[in-house]
């Protein structure tokens, strides 16, 4: 767990990242009148994590199971007040109103009553807004279809009177060509007209609207139900219109539908249900089509105005919400809910009227615990005050680290692998450097790192502004770890000045001892240096290019043997470098822990074979570069194994070589056995000791007790029987992890050159093939997309793609190649019981 806190005019206590705070278990015995008070004094400090002592009992069996279902309720309140206070867009105010003291109980009936007023207000508007759009609808519907009766012959009277006579003719026309009763080709509508035919002719008509991508199948429908026996019209609405049912947007068509017969009728009703068409009644007097219009119109206004009343009611009910909306939430959803849950994991001493709770704190914080815990007892004026105890205890502590603004970010990155043991040592202290430097190594511009830096210092300068806005994931991402892209980017300008320097003293170590080259071997490095160069040959000439690489390396034949050469050494120099800082971390652990098991048949045997191996070829590559040796690295170690007592002639690089290489081969073989059996052995002689004669006794509080414990099958205290086979099994696991993992590790960390390569590579390409390539065409319009080109290039492949590669890269040789080395990592975090961090998770 990281966590940041300052007090005044500094951090109290000093922050101290390389082990975790000490912590201890603590128990408090706190009277029932002041447990409330005392849990929220607890939670404003935030310095102690409880354990649930009732974990036997289920939710709604602990004692303040009630009470948080209350809280609960008025939390769902509180929930839909703010889902109605963002549809209506009224902000909740920033500025908690400073209050006293809140009664639950008058809260609680406060709460209730304005859930039921914005209930009713919201029924009541729904419901005027439902009238109002179908008044609208009614509207479009006058409108259109006296506008479709207008565009038939003659008047709207004379347009049903015609439409009257029509059906009546095609009625008569149906039955004199009717052959038989019963003849299959007579249609169904038919026979029911012939079977009536002394009845008079009725004809009726439907108005309404439709959805309009329904209207096609709507007319369709209609005419095959009815056999063709109706007169449909349609006309589109322009504008898209609030439906009454759903309240959204709708295009949509009116339509009239003119009908005979009430069979007919109801199957239209039917079909008009089953489409969602809205029906609305239709006067066939052209009089009365005027006056409806007239009066819709009327009711329309009257409708509008009651709307605005009642929103003008409801936006003033949300802005009361509004202004005690955050105290409410504070108190009920952050402090009393999270109150209670913790009293339910206290356990209840009913003889005593006391609450019994245990939990970890770290050892600084029991004075302000203790501090706490007489306040509370003072303003809930209880008569007895809480007990603040230690307990002592074998199981392991959480881990809390005290980070800042800058150092979690690290912190994280460090956790991320997992959670360090109690105590034991943070990679985080040496992530803080090495983790942006091997950024840079592999992504080393100084350009490029210059973009990230400018980026960078402007999410640093808007920091207040940006920690109290809501982000987006990749923003909030990049903004939480803004101090890490910081050092990232300031690492890769500083790399650059490095490589440089590197430069300047391999070229000057080569020219330090031109007495033992040979003519031959002279004449070629005088031709593979460039002709503008420094040097001439291995002599210089003229001061050294002040900042990075000299440019005039560039386009030689020698460019790449050159840079590719050095950047290829110098990834395992700091690779060996890195793995050999994870190897001493282990033994700091080991001493810090007591274990001198781990230091012997661990540290010393891991530290004799990587370094016989891989600590020798780097010193072979420090001696090549400054003896200016034409010898063969990739030969001398190879022959090293396959035949150490060969000579290695042009490929010997100091005296007595093949001595030295045959005395590291062997402690290379010997620390193999050293690593794999004594320990296995030591542990179990150690158990039998221990447990000669009883039946039971502790485990020694040193490192070797977790493997003993782990040799347990999970017993605790010394319990159960030592599995030697498992012990043995697990060390051997280790060590042929520890043995393969030496050459693997080392090859992996060839990534830095790699990497830095592919980044060198890919910016020429884009130089050269974009933007000097459209700047040789002599054209505005071509050199102005070719800069658009290279800019959104240089971007999107180099500064983002790029930048999350090297990211990555420099993650694995962290969590793999150097934590594995000595971090355990099986810790768990220390979770306080803060009000700070509920707020936190909320957000």
């Amino acid at each position: 767990m990281a966590d940041s806190r300052g007090e005044g005019g500094g951090c109290c206590p000093p922050m101290d990242l390389f082990r975790s705070e000490e912590m201890h278990l603590v128990q408090l015995i706190i009277p029932i009148e002041s447990a409330h008070l005392t849990v929220s004094y607890l939670g404003d400090l935030g310095l102690i994590q409880f354990k649930d002592l009732n974990s036997e009992k289920s939710p709604f069996q602990r004692t303040y199971a009630a009470q948080i279902k209350k809280c609960g309720e008025m939390a769902r309140k509180l929930r839909f007040f703010k889902e109605q206070m963002e549809k209506a867009g009224v902000e909740p105010s920033k500025i908690p109103d400073p209050q006293a003291d809140i009664n639950m109980d008058d809260l609680e009936f406060k709460l209730g009553e304005l859930e039921a007023e914005l209930v009713e207000v919201n029924a009541n508007d729904e419901k005027l807004q439902r009238a109002y759009n179908e008044l609208v609808e009614y509207t479009l519907v006058l409108r259109k279809v006296t506008l479709l009766l207008l565009l038939s012959p003659g008047s709207a009277g004379e347009f049903f009177s015609s439409a009257h006579i029509s059906a009546a003719a095609h009625q008569r026309e149906i039955g004199s060509r009717q052959s038989g009763e019963g003849s299959l080709e007579t249609p169904l509508l038919d026979q029911e007209i012939s079977a009536d035919s002394s009845k008079q002719v009725k004809l009726g008509f439907i108005t309404g609207l439709v959805s309009k991508e329904k209207s096609l199948a709507f007319e369709r429908i209609i005419f095959r139900a009815t056999r063709g026996n109706v007169f449909l019209k349609q006309a589109a609405i322009e504008e898209p219109v609030t439906d009454p049912v759903s309240g959204e947007k709708v295009e949509k068509n009116v339509f009239v539908i003119f009908y005979s017969g009430e069979r007919a009728k109801t199957k239209i009703l039917k079909i008009c249900d089953a489409f969602g068409a809205n029906r609305y009644p239709f006067s066939e007097d052209a009089n009365k089509q005027g006056q409806m219009i007239t009066q819709v119109s009327g009711r329309l206004t009257e409708m509008k105005t009651t709307i605005d009343a009642g929103s003008l009611q409801r936006n003033s009910l949300l802005k009361t919400i509004g202004e005690r909306y955050e105290q409410w939430n504070s108190l009920v959803v952050k402090k009393e809910k999270s109150v209670y849950h913790v009293l339910n994991t206290l356990s209840l001493d009913v003889t005593k009227k006391c609450l019994v709770g245990e939990g970890w704190s770290p050892v600084f914080a029991s004075k302000q615990i203790q501090d706490a815990l007489h306040r509370a007892s003072i303003d809930s004026n209880s008569q007895v005050g809480s007990i603040f105890q230690l307990l002592d205890t074998k199981e392991a502590p959480p881990t809390y680290f005290q980070t800042n603004k800058f150092t979690s970010a690290f912190q994280e990155i460090v956790s991320a692998y997992g959670v360090a043991k109690y105590r034991e040592a943070n990679p985080a202290v040496y992530t803080i450097v090495t983790f942006p430097f091997l950024f840079a190594v592999m992504f080393g511009d100084w350009g490029h790192g210059i973009c990230l830096l400018l980026a960078t210092l402007v999410l640093v300068a808007r920091e207040k502004k940006l920690s109290s806005q809501k982000l987006g994931d990749i923003t909030a991402m990049a903004f939480g770890g803004r101090y890490t892209i910081l050092m990232m980017s300031l690492f890769s300008i500083y790399t650059v000045l490095l490589l440089d320097l590197l430069i300047i003293a391999y070229v000057g170590l080569l020219k330090i001892l031109p007495s033992i080259y040979t003519s031959a071997w002279y004449d070629i490095l005088l031709c593979s240096f460039p002709r503008d160069s420094t040097t001439i040959g291995l002599i210089k000439v003229r001061d050294t290019y002040p900042f990075g690489v000299d440019p005039a390396w560039h386009g030689t034949r020698s460019e790449l043997p050159f840079l590719n050469s050095l950047k290829m050494k110098m990834s395992i120099l700091l690779g060996v470098a890195q793995m050999n800082l994870g190897i001493i971390m282990s033994y700091v652990n080991a001493i810090y822990f007591k274990s001198s098991l781990n230091i012997w048949f661990q540290f010393i045997p891991q530290m004799i074979f990587f370094n016989s191996l891989f600590g020798y070829l780097s010193v072979l590559i420090i001696m090549k570069w400054v003896s200016g040796s034409q010898a063969d690295l990739y030969h001398v170690m190879i022959y090293m194994f396959l035949s150490p007592t060969d000579e290695l002639g042009e490929n010997q690089l100091f005296p007595g070589q093949k001595n030295t290489q045959m005395v590291l081969l062997l402690l290379a073989l010997v620390a193999v056995p050293w690593m794999l059996f004594p320990k296995p052995f030591l542990l179990k002689r150690e158990y039998e000791k221990t447990h000669q004669g009883q039946s039971y006794a502790p485990l020694p509080s040193t490192d070797e007790s977790a493997e003993l414990e782990a040799a347990h099958d999970g017993s605790h205290g010394g319990h159960g029987e030592f599995e030697f086979s498992e012990v043995f099994v697990h060390q051997m696991i280790h060590t042929i992890e520890f043995v393969l993992g030496a050459v693997s590790n080392t090859a992996s960390y060839l990534r830095l050159w790699a990497l830095s390569l592919a980044h060198s590579e890919l910016s020429s390409v884009f130089y050269e093939k974009v933007l000097l390539l459209a700047w040789g065409f002599n054209n505005v319009f071509i050199l102005i997309i070719g800069i658009i080109v290279f800019v959104f290039a240089t971007v999107g492949v180099l500064l983002v793609m790029e930048t999350l590669s090297a990211f990555l890269h420099a993650l694995r040789l962290h969590w793999v190649e150097f934590q594995n080395k000595f971090y355990e990592g099986d810790g768990y975090s220390f979770i306080p019981f803060s009000f700070a961090l509920i707020d936190f998770e909320e957000e």
